[in-house]
């Protein structure tokens, strides 16, 4: 019998602009979509890999998208002392192919944020304002975000002030706030000229 020759799997890590944050870079796809985790809660129900993360006492958050997985340190270890215990365990987890994300996670999360969507029912003219505003962040800045580790996801658009939620390496990043301030309120203040400030809700 032919024994069907796994790919190896490589990984590599990159800096994130959070110093609190890491991201573990593999040469296959994880998960295709986002997957953030905070607490091990919904880590225990959705992902055993998280699961297994949070069970390291260093380990303070999980985010997985796409061929990368961001950890979130806890603050009194340092990187030097973790990295290659990290790199190691993903590899090992990656290679012998066990469960990621469970089947259903994307239509959970995606119910949840719809229930939390309909509590705030926007008028028509507000409704046109919110697709631009999802278009736009989207298109221009989901994209910018991941090459950091991180996430923005739109929560909610009230009198002017748009809601977003950062996850993964953008989570609790002081550079973060920059960015929100800078780059992103900047540029929805000039496409959506309703939009007076933007704030981030620290999930």
């Amino acid at each position: 019998m032919e024994t069907v020759k796994k790919r190896p799997v490589m990984l590599y890590t990159e800096q994130t602009p959070n110093p609190e944050s890491l991201k573990f870079v593999t040469n296959k796809m994880l998960y295709k979509g986002t997957a953030d985790f905070r607490e091990e809660a919904l880590a225990q129900e959705w992902s055993p890999l998280a699961t297994e993360l949070f069970g390291l006492p260093y380990v303070k958050g999980v985010y997985v998208s796409n061929n990368f997985v961001t950890i979130t340190k806890e603050f009194n270890f340092s990187w030097d002392d973790i990295m290659m215990k990290l790199k190691e365990f993903i590899k090992a987890y990656v290679e012998d192919e066990k469960v990621i994300i469970k089947e259903g996670f994307d239509e959970a999360m995606k119910k949840i944020e719809e229930e939390r969507g309909v509590a705030y029912n926007y008028s028509e003219n507000d409704a046109e304002i919110v697709k631009k505003i999802k278009d736009l962040i989207e298109t221009y800045v989901k994209p910018a975000v991941e090459m950091d580790g991180g996430n923005i996801e739109f929560s909610a658009f009230k009198e002017g002030i748009v809601t977003v939620i950062l996850q993964g390496s953008c989570s609790g990043c002081p550079s973060s706030t920059v960015t929100l301030k800078a780059g992103i309120e900047g540029m929805l203040k000039r496409m959506v000229p309703e939009v007076k400030e933007v704030v981030a809700e620290m999930g």
